[in-house]
């Protein structure tokens, strides 16, 4: 490919760029945007011009589909597609084509534009819908005896600030419905101060309130309630394990394995016949010599044996 070529089709992403850049920033733009409180009504006028043919409000919320709101002079019909109840026209629309919602709720937050068809020409109305939730305001004192502030669920994310100030740091909690709550702790209390203020900005309003708490002076004796507990446990299951540790010891010194009987051979029936053997045999002996000795000396008359 030439360089000639090369440098045109980059001219022409250039431009195309810029023109969708240029496009981009005036629908930003012309975009007005609004807000509402959650639960009051809201208003959005439109361009009023004369010799109206017909005005159309498109509607692209958030949460949901479209939905459009249509009038036709030639035909003086009105026609609402797909919008609840709490969407139509404030006035007649062939004088004044503003539209107001009545109830905003968080599923009215989108954009809304107002096409107005004249015999002089098409104009255009667009703005971005913002529903605003002020958060609920709760303060307490929590078991250390600090101030505690809580704003509930708002819609931005609120500010929370103390008065006299201190050190604390907020804590965000973000919901399904896009609403957060946030929720701050003043740490480090002073016990010189009797009253504490938590103060609660947002763009729905600002709220304050005002608690006296009592700092906590036996923050030890609340730790021994959680420590005696464990420690006491800790000696019980040691000394449970100790004793029986200490009677599978003397249940293993009982008991013996059992003793088997030596094995019964003949020689040992020999062995206890033996000595009863020789001692027959030893007085055999015995007799003989006594008789040999008798025989083979002389003795008196009246003491030799009778024949």
């Amino acid at each position: 490919m030439k360089p000639g070529a090369d440098m045109k089709i980059a001219g022409k992403t250039l431009c195309v760029f810029v023109l969708l850049t240029i496009t981009k920033a005036m629908r930003t733009v012309g975009n007005k945007r609004v807000s509402a409180t959650v639960g009051n009504s809201c208003v959005l006028t439109c361009t009023t011009k004369s010799n109206v043919t017909m005005v159309t409000w498109k509607i692209s919320p958030k949460v949901g589909g479209p939905c459009t709101l249509g009038y036709r002079a030639d035909q003086n019909k009105t026609d609402k597609t797909n919008c609840s109840d709490s969407m139509n026209w404030k006035f007649r629309p062939d004088r004044d084509p503003t539209l107001e919602i009545r109830q905003v709720g968080i599923a009215h937050e989108g954009n809304y534009t107002c096409e107005v068809v004249t015999t002089e020409g098409n104009f255009h109305e667009m703005y971005y819908l913002t529903v605003l939730v002020p958060p609920r305001l709760t303060l307490y004192c929590d078991d250390h005896g600090n101030p505690v502030c809580e704003a509930a669920a708002g819609k931005p994310a609120a500010r929370v600030s103390w008065l006299p100030g201190s050190n604390f740091t907020p804590e965000e909690e973000g919901h399904d419905n896009g609403t957060v709550t946030v929720l701050s702790t003043l740490t480090a209390y002073s016990t010189n101060v009797t009253n504490t203020t938590c103060i609660v900005s947002h763009p729905a309003g600002n709220q304050s309130k005002s608690i006296a708490c009592h700092p906590s002076k036996n923050h030890s004796f609340t730790w021994l309630v959680y420590i005696i507990p464990c420690f006491l446990s800790i000696i019980i299951s040691m000394t449970i394990m100790y004793y029986f540790k200490l009677h599978s010891d003397r249940l293993c010194h009982k008991t013996k394995p059992p003793e088997t009987a030596p094995a019964h051979s003949p020689q040992d029936d020999t062995l206890e016949v033996e000595p009863y053997t020789t001692y027959v045999q030893k007085e055999n002996v015995i007799y003989n010599s006594v008789s040999d000795l008798t025989v083979g000396h002389d003795f008196p008359q009246r003491l030799s044996p009778a024949t």
